[in-house]
């Protein structure tokens, strides 16, 4: 089964919204193996977080206090509102239309704003142009799926954007890089020359409930036969926790601009990547590398049932080898993957048995039908496994 933009897209607009009730854990320690903070600036800066309580939310909250800033939190007190009992917190909406809406700013000075929801235009120019009187600088956590194509790898941030015939729907499922792309524009607008869009691809490590990576870990931790797709094809993601360090990164530099922030820092392949995971937990796993059009055969898909691989060839193929050489150059750094691997697989380790049989539910194969798919693959192959 092809990837096609479309559906990439619409399942990225559903994982989203789980990227906000994402079950945190967050209690101030850094995971093991995790990257020390970079330096602390030599000023602290009043740092307001529109969201903050989901998957990359508490990530900035604790990289942002571990280099000395205060923090402000924005949103409307529904998710897990026991977070960070010593920092502010301001409840509202981001659509003005919903209750208070976004009174709670009114009045407020900030020196920067972090934008983690934003998705529809209209509620996004509606914060910027509330906040631009007094806030310096607004940063917008956007991704690659603005880009209008990613068929070639290498594209940077100058490559053609997404765009929608009808500027003023909001339904993100349907035109989720689209209207992300809107939203950059809606930002600039109210904040010229003052803003950093941030463009990350796959977002992963420990809280991640959308399982686009955590499947990997977990699956490779359980052993045996694993069905791999093509382990030359590439692959690209970037942790939480050496996204949120950057982005406080890019605020103390005021670094304006727009960035790929997708990783890791030289090419890797999703052979690098699985191998990355067995090293991490120690497993006995071994790998049938099955190759695309079997895969398309057997209506195994990519970015789903596989998560993180997307195939080097088609509609999609440049998705995980974007640029991200700007971001580089301006300081992101990235984390061995091995460490995301093992902080993730203990992350999931140590959820409730409910919550883990949850979270395999929303991406990759199940074993019954991971089995069924390499008992055809043995066949096909005359019973001679590719396994590595």
């Amino acid at each position: 089964m092809k990837l096609s933009r479309r559906g990439l897209l619409q399942g990225a607009a559903a994982v989203g919204s789980l990227w906000a009730v994402g079950c945190a854990s967050t209690k101030g320690a850094r995971q093991s193996g995790e990257a020390p903070p970079q330096a602390a600036p030599r000023e602290g800066k009043r740092i307001l977080i529109l969201g903050g309580t989901g998957f990359l939310g508490p990530q900035l909250v604790e990289a942002a206090r571990s280099r000395g800033h205060t923090v402000t939190l924005f949103n409307r007190g529904k998710t897990r509102p026991q977070l960070f009992p010593d920092v502010e917190k301001l409840q509202g909406d981001r659509d003005p239309k919903n209750g208070e809406g976004l009174k709670a700013l009114e009045g407020r000075k900030w020196d920067a704003v972090i934008d983690t929801s934003g998705y529809v235009p209209r509620i996004a120019k509606a914060s910027a142009e509330l906040l631009a009187p007094n806030v310096g600088h607004y940063v917008f956590i956007s991704t690659i799926s603005v880009y209008k194509e990613l068929p070639r790898p290498g594209m940077d941030e100058s490559a053609p954007l997404a765009t929608v015939e009808d500027p003023t729907t909001e339904s993100v499922r349907e035109h989720y890089g689209a209207l992300k792309a809107l939203c950059e524009q809606a930002v600039e607008a109210a904040f010229p020359g003052r803003t950093t869009h941030i463009r990350p691809g796959l977002i992963v490590g420990p809280d991640d409930a959308t399982q686009r990576f955590t499947y990997w870990p977990v699956r490779v931790a359980e052993g045996g036969e694993v069905l791999a797709p093509p382990g030359s094809d590439p692959a690209q993601f970037i942790d939480a926790r050496d996204l949120a360090q950057w982005t406080l990164l890019t605020i103390e530099n005021r670094d304006f601009g727009t960035f790929n922030a997708t990783g890791p820092a030289r090419p890797l392949a999703m052979r690098e990547l699985l191998e990355a995971c067995k090293q991490a937990s120690g497993s006995n796993a071994t790998f049938t590398w099955a190759d695309a059009a079997f895969l398309e055969k057997h209506k195994v898909r990519p970015w789903m049932d596989l998560p993180v691989w997307v195939p080097a060839q088609g509609e999609m193929a440049g998705m995980s080898s974007v640029s991200n050489a700007k971001a580089m150059a301006r300081g992101l750094k990235f984390r061995p993957v091995v460490d995301t691997a093992r902080d993730t697989l203990t992350w999931f380790n140590g959820l409730p048995p409910e919550r883990q049989a949850e979270l395999r539910k929303r991406a990759g194969l199940p074993a019954e039908r991971e089995r069924e798919v390499l008992a055809a693959w043995h066949q096909e192959q005359g019973g001679a496994a590719k396994a590595g």
